[in-house]
């Protein structure tokens, strides 16, 4: 606790940390109110719903397929810090064109013609800045922090991100429909204070030698994932990890419409499907953190991630009883709190999201554990190529299924079968983590 509250008061830290904040923030103020305002004042058909919430996920996930490679390479082989100025003012632009877009849509002004192709042309672009930014918060603490200094760091951080996740969540649901323009002052706002303090974060030069940077994406991304995958322990915590937020972009996907027309709840209500999700990752993360005391294992993932399917199968029945019984207009806040079964469908979200935490958060340790610090960066570039892919598929898989006409809530099912295969892949990592335990052991002998 005394490291932490020393780093916060210190330059080497403090302005990355603030940085950060006000990035995953305005991310998810704009991604959130963007979502929340096409499903709920623009398009009136849960399958069209759908299908707008699933091609902004997988335009928001692209990116990181796209670029991941030569992301990692620069975060590698250039000035962190000046990586993280540029993206930042970079920022700057694409929220002035997420923000026109939301005006004119708020306002009535050539929606379907230009208003919501501005708002997925910021959120792509939105997702290339995430693209660049991910591996350099990752790899740029071990060079401004001391050794014993960088799991409070770490830990700062993350909690920093679920922190303003969480604010931009809960602040889009009451702007989404009635104040959408506040939301577009807002995000410019942010976009700049983020760029001012991004000024401040302190050099932070490449360890390595500097190599050439290859810039044909197909060719880099193909060897960094292959140069990667060589490591078991990596190449099964990425399968892992990805096939996790396959199953986690499914469900962001039907959320807003399954919120709006099975729930019958308000876009606050859907909002707070959200918060609760996130709070429950981290919930899941402290939880397998305390049980593993330290040490980077997968022995609780197949557990997780089988209870995370029996919470989604307890959802659908939940939905499915909620839906015979339906209310007759959309619900508030406390109205939906209210309704009866209200409390076990938070509780079943609940559940599905710590059980995700516990099984996710152990699997990243591997991926910067089980390399050598100055190719961090390109590991986590390589697993952001693999991830993005698999979301992308699982995105089209959801969209296909609603313009098949399968209903939302039965969709929900898909998720519960993806966990099984989730669970075998963590076994596999286990295997290859006792492995790697008995060839260390053979080798101190």
């Amino acid at each position: 606790m005394l490291t932490s509250t020393h780093l916060l008061r210190r330059r080497r830290f403090l302005p990355l940390f603030v940085t950060q904040l006000f990035n995953a923030f305005n991310d998810n103020l704009y991604k959130t109110t963007m979502v929340l305002f096409v499903v709920y004042a623009v398009y009136n058909d849960e399958s069209t719903e759908a299908s707008f919430s699933g091609l902004a996920s997988a335009l928001f996930i692209l990116p990181f397929f796209i670029l991941s490679a030569l992301a990692g390479q620069l975060a590698d082989m250039r000035d962190k810090a000046k990586i993280i100025r540029v993206v930042k003012a970079c920022e700057i632009g694409l929220m002035v064109i997420g923000a026109t877009g939301l005006y004119m849509a708020w306002q009535g002004i050539l929606v379907h013609a230009v208003a919501i192709p501005l708002l997925l042309l910021a959120l792509f672009l939105t997702g290339v800045q995430s693209t660049f930014l991910g591996p350099i918060k990752y790899a740029i603490l071990p060079q401004h922090l001391k050794k014993e200094e960088v799991l409070a760091g770490t830990g700062l951080v993350e909690a920093g991100t679920y922190i303003a996740i969480l604010a931009g969540t809960i602040l889009a649901g009451p702007l989404a429909v009635d104040h959408t323009g506040w939301a577009a002052i807002g995000i410019i706002v942010t976009a700049c204070i983020g760029y001012l303090v991004s000024r401040q974060v302190p050099p932070a030069p490449p360890l390595g030698k500097v190599e050439q940077l290859d810039w044909h994406i197909l060719r880099a991304s193909v060897k960094l994932v292959r140069d990667t995958m060589h490591n078991a322990e990596v190449y099964y915590a990425i399968l892992a990890i990805s096939f996790f937020w396959t199953i986690g972009a499914v469900l962001f996907i039907q959320f807003p419409p399954l919120a709006k027309n099975t729930i019958m709840a308000s876009p606050e209500v859907a909002s707070l499907f959200l918060v609760v999700f996130s709070v429950g990752v981290a919930i899941g993360s402290v939880a397998v953190n305390a049980l593993l005391k330290g040490r980077v294992s997968a022995r609780f993932a197949p557990l997780s991630v089988i209870a995370m399917g029996l919470f989604v199968v307890a959802f659908y029945i939940v939905a499915k009883m909620w839906e015979a019984d339906q209310p007759a207009s959309l619900l508030g806040v406390s109205e939906f709190i209210a309704w009866p079964m209200a409390t076990v469908l938070l509780l079943c979200l609940l559940g599905i999201s710590v059980a995700g935490g516990m099984f996710v958060v152990p699997l990243y340790a591997f991926l910067t554990t089980r390399v050598s610090p100055d190719t961090a960066s390109r590991t986590i570039a390589a697993n952001n190529i693999v991830n993005s892919g698999a979301m992308v598929v699982g995105s089209l898989i959801a969209m296909a299924l609603s313009a098949a006409g399968v209903p939302i809530t039965e969709q929900v099912l898909l998720c519960a079968a993806m966990c099984l295969f989730s669970a075998w892949l963590a076994k596999r990592l286990i295997a290859a983590e006792n492995a790697a335990a008995e060839l260390a052991a053979a080798a101190g002998a």
